[in-house]
């Protein structure tokens, strides 16, 4: 494919951020629990640096993105790096962005000391699945994700609960 390149998003880029991530939460049939604005995106991602975002380039326009930080394992005793999104346009798919997406934040966890690059993926989403396994991921069976968010973090922290 010509031209294939990638960019870490600007300030500038805090709107393009938003609508790709309005674009997985579509995806994932989860538009209605998008929150996130231009200027939430501005103050995490770009101000307090919470998260970085890389864009998938062709023929110089951004065609998928990635969201990631840093995280840490007590086990390993160094960081690794989570991926939050992963997202390439539908018009796009099937010509390698997404894998060369992964590969890019493979190489800068790797540059970066990293041990460890880990996703979640949702169980309904085969062709993701399919294609994560295709890469030599191997699925964390034996952990299971909680959370907490919204009204019960808020209960919880305040010791409501």
């Amino acid at each position: 494919m010509d031209n294939k390149n990638f960019r870490f998003a600007t300030e500038e880029d805090a709107d393009l951020v938003l609508s790709f991530i309005k674009g997985i939460a579509e995806y994932e049939k989860m538009s209605d629990q998008v929150i996130a604005t231009k200027e939430l995106i501005q103050e995490w991602v770009f101000d307090k640096k919470a998260a970085e975002v890389i864009f998938a380039l062709e023929d110089g326009k951004e065609v998928g993105f990635a969201l990631f930080f840093h995280n840490f394992s007590t086990f390993i005793g160094r960081t690794g790096m989570y991926l939050e999104d992963l997202f390439v346009k539908e018009e796009y798919r099937g010509r390698g962005h997404g894998k060369n997406l992964i590969r890019c934040v493979a190489q800068i966890a790797h540059e970066r000391g990293c041990k460890r690059l880990e996703w979640c993926c949702l169980d309904w989403n085969k062709p993701s699945i399919d294609f994560y396994l295709s890469l030599g991921a191997q699925p964390m069976s034996e952990w299971t994700t909680y959370r907490l968010s919204g009204d019960g973090l808020r209960a919880f922290a305040e010791g409501e609960i």
